[in-house]
């Protein structure tokens, strides 16, 4: 038998980690954090036990990475769906739209997320993190800002501010008060983005969340524009 090239061996890992990461978002979402075990994560992604270990420390940074994987990917596929724009107005609505709708539509996943951030490991630096992080970055400069190191943290904890108050369990708030407080603070028209009452192209509501976890490389963003012309 021949042995496996290593460009091979390596699609093979990654495809495992896709899988892994799957079935953590949709365990998670059905039963909850506590209730979901990482051998059965193993068996919904069809792995052995021992490889979920071989990728990830432990079950919080699994699961952090699955969920910031599904934001990072819900939030690109906001920004650049058809028709493309690169107007930082209507791109900063998607954002928040995008966000929001996590939030409202995965709230147990989102409860379960919010709760992780807040123990002592905090966020997990990983790969899906980095590139949640850049997208935001991007809207923000997008938008027209000056100072983005102070202006994407404002935004990434107005976001995690609103989510929270959306997920809270009896008194959780609605996405459309939320939405207008964030649309009044970037000075953002109400018919932006994806209002409460359209529907969202892609639908956060999907059940099926393969998409977000394809094998193949997802496109790269496009560049900011030079904010200084």
């Amino acid at each position: 038998m021949t042995p496996r090239s290593a460009s091979v061996n390596e699609e093979m890992r990654r495809r495992s980690r896709e899988k892994l990461l799957q079935a953590a978002v949709e365990l998670v979402g059905e039963r909850g954090y506590d209730a979901t075990t990482l051998a059965d994560i193993a068996d919904r992604a069809g792995s052995a036990r021992g490889l979920v270990s071989y990728y990830f420390p432990g079950k919080r940074q699994l699961v952090q990475s699955a969920v910031h994987r599904l934001m990072h990917r819900t939030l690109e596929e906001a920004l650049e769906r058809e028709p493309h724009t690169d107007d930082g107005r209507e791109r900063m609505a998607r954002a928040i739209d995008a966000i929001l709708g996590l939030g409202r539509d995965r709230t147990v996943l989102m409860r379960q997320h919010m709760a992780g951030l807040l123990d002592t490991e905090g966020f997990v630096q990983c790969p899906e993190q980095k590139r949640l992080a850049e997208l935001l970055r991007d809207t923000v400069a997008r938008r027209g800002s000056s100072d983005v190191e102070t202006d994407y943290p404002m935004l990434r904890a107005l976001l995690m501010g609103a989510v929270y108050a959306m997920v809270l369990p009896n008194v959780g708030m609605p996405a459309a008060p939320l939405r207008a407080e964030l649309f009044r603070r970037y000075r953002l028209d109400w018919e932006l983005g994806c209002p409460p009452d359209a529907e969202a192209p892609g639908g956060t509501r999907d059940e099926d969340l393969s998409r977000f976890f394809a094998t193949e490389t997802p496109a790269v963003g496009r560049p900011a524009p030079d904010q200084s012309k």
